[in-house]
């Protein structure tokens, strides 16, 4: 089970066209554990319910129901976290080989970046945090090309060259002084 103190954002779902197209562009390439499929019963749409991690139930809810004729997705993007940069690198490859378009990699300063829209167009982002803030939006090229200690290194010295550059640590403590007191500096 899901802990929090404050509303949090834990879920999100999209409608598409082709349902099985996009569960499996979804499972295959972010490793999404399917944990319910069913169809509504006042939500008169077939749901398809997947998740990455055991404590909670459904992370990303694909919904039936978009017009084939829809040509804009309204998803400003669907974002997943991974634990390396190898990993941004794989999914690249693993979105690419199963439709994804319009792949390319930033550099925000607090996270490296890879975008893509998936099958049906909603932007899709691929991200690994760094130790490192600075003021967003920030976006500079990722060449994924370049070794993992390359990329931290060049990220370090872009952050520390920026004036609002702080090490994480010290913008997660000035995030609690703003944040609501509902138990959150318990």
């Amino acid at each position: 089970m899901l802990k929090v103190t404050r509303p949090t954002p834990s879920h999100f779902g999209i409608y598409v066209t082709d349902l099985e197209r996009m569960v499996s562009f979804y499972t295959d390439v972010f490793g999404l554990t399917i944990t319910d499929r069913g169809e509504g019963r006042t939500f008169k749409n077939t749901l398809v319910f997947m998740s990455a991690s055991p404590d909670q139930h459904h992370q990303l809810v694909i919904a039936s129901g978009r017009p084939a004729e829809a040509t804009f997705s309204t998803v400003m993007q669907i974002s997943f976290s991974v634990p390396s940069i190898q990993h941004l690198r794989d999914a690249w490859k693993a979105a690419e080989a199963r439709g994804a378009t319009h792949i390319r990699g930033l550099n925000h300063g607090n996270a490296l970046s890879v975008y893509m829209l998936d099958p049906e167009g909603n932007t899709v982002e691929v991200y690994i945090d760094t130790p490192f803030y600075v003021s967003q939006p920030h976006g500079d090229p990722l060449d994924l090309s370049r070794s993992d200690e390359e990329l931290m290194r060049e990220t370090e010295a872009i952050c520390r060259a920026d004036p609002s550059f702080q090490p994480i640590a010290q913008w997660e403590q000035q995030f609690l002084s703003r944040a609501p007191a509902a138990g959150l500096n318990d």
